[in-house]
């Protein structure tokens, strides 16, 4: 059996926390496996059990989302981190997510899109809430800057495949527009992400966006 994806949830707010704990909990899939209040325990409690993934809120007493943040993907090897925030259109979770943060979440989600969400985050196969995200970075652009040397280094199948992901298909998406197995997809992807030094499929989506590649 597989083991659980261990999830670590961060936020102020006890109750709220108990709420979540409660959702993820009821899933044979996921775990929680850790609870902090402030982003300086929450750096703490992540280095010393390493979960798979961080729900991070962003406004918080002692030290914020966005700093904690920060501090935890300057690790060798840091988890998966999803802001939770109150705004759909919140300029903190666009400057979370460009510095490594995977994405984001409302605090307000449903319960079936929450696990989803984390479950989607876990694998890389896709980004959360694609259209949303878009929308955040299209709200809060950044300075118009070329495209670096690596994006000329893409092959021409590779650049058709950074397209399709960076509007937010998924793999099975892509697989099923181009004609082409879940695996190739993934194997472009990862090639893609090499190439330009990126971490994961949301960053692809911020450098395209940034970049003014679509």
């Amino acid at each position: 059996m597989t083991d659980p994806i261990r999830v670590v949830l961060v936020d102020d707010q006890a109750l709220f926390r108990a709420g979540i704990r409660m959702v993820i909990d009821s899933q044979p899939d996921l775990e929680v496996v850790g609870e902090a209040g402030d982003g300086q325990a929450a750096i703490a409690l992540v280095r010393s059990i390493r979960p798979d993934v961080v729900l991070m809120d962003i406004r918080m007493p002692v030290l914020d989302g966005l700093a904690a943040t920060a501090e935890l993907l300057r690790d060798p090897a840091p988890p998966r981190i999803v802001m939770l925030t109150t705004f759909d259109l919140d300029e903190a979770a666009a400057r979370a997510i460009r510095q490594g943060a995977s994405g984001f979440l409302l605090k307000d989600t449903q319960p079936e899109f929450l696990l989803a969400a984390i479950r989607t985050v876990h694998t890389g196969s896709s980004v959360i809430a694609a259209a949303a995200t878009t929308d955040l970075f299209t709200a809060f652009p950044a300075p118009v800057a070329p495209p670096p040397p690596a994006y000329a280094g893409l092959t021409d199948r590779e650049r058709e495949i950074f397209a399709l992901a960076a509007r937010g298909l998924s793999n099975a998406e892509i697989a099923q527009g181009e004609f082409l197995s879940e695996a190739t997809v993934k194997t472009h992807i990862s090639r893609i992400l090499a190439k330009l030094s990126l971490r994961d499929r949301v960053q692809l989506v911020v450098f395209a966006h940034d970049h003014h590649l679509i």
